[in-house]
């Protein structure tokens, strides 16, 4: 046989049709799981603030419970005794009052901290994600 042979020529760096929507596909596959994880781990944190917040609120209710007793203390020490006695006793209950003010207002704080519960950062990356993909298809 003296004919001579065709060989295909090599395509250096060049890749089919399919082969490059398998790779886009992967890609696509891997950026959505990364963008998950990063909702995750985004939402995660919301909800240790918010943990956090409903605490400090359970806190503050417990500690105004705990001032309805001392000013149910102080109106009977109002009327069963003089005036130093009472005086003493409401000092005490305001005090408690104002520690639950201050943690209710920490409270609260941390809960619109916390709210809304959408990851935000990961919305954006996934924006920016979805731009730098369109700019590219467009080349």
């Amino acid at each position: 046989m003296t004919g001579t042979m065709h060989t295909r020529p090599v395509h250096d760096e060049q890749h089919s049709v399919g082969e490059l929507v398998g790779q886009a596909t992967e890609q696509l596959s891997r950026l959505v799981r990364q963008e998950v994880a990063l909702a995750k781990m985004e939402l995660a944190e919301k909800g240790k603030r918010a943990g956090r917040g409903g605490g400090m609120l359970g806190a503050a209710g417990a500690i105004a419970y705990v001032g309805l007793f001392a000013l149910a203390g102080t109106a009977t020490a109002a009327l069963s005794l003089a005036l130093p006695v009472w005086a003493a006793a409401l000092i005490v209950t305001a005090v408690l009052f104002v520690i639950a003010g201050v943690l209710a207002m920490m409270g609260r704080a941390q809960l619109r901290r916390a709210v809304p519960p959408k990851p935000e950062a990961t919305l954006g990356s996934v924006k920016t994600d979805v731009d730098v993909i369109r700019e590219r298809a467009h080349r």
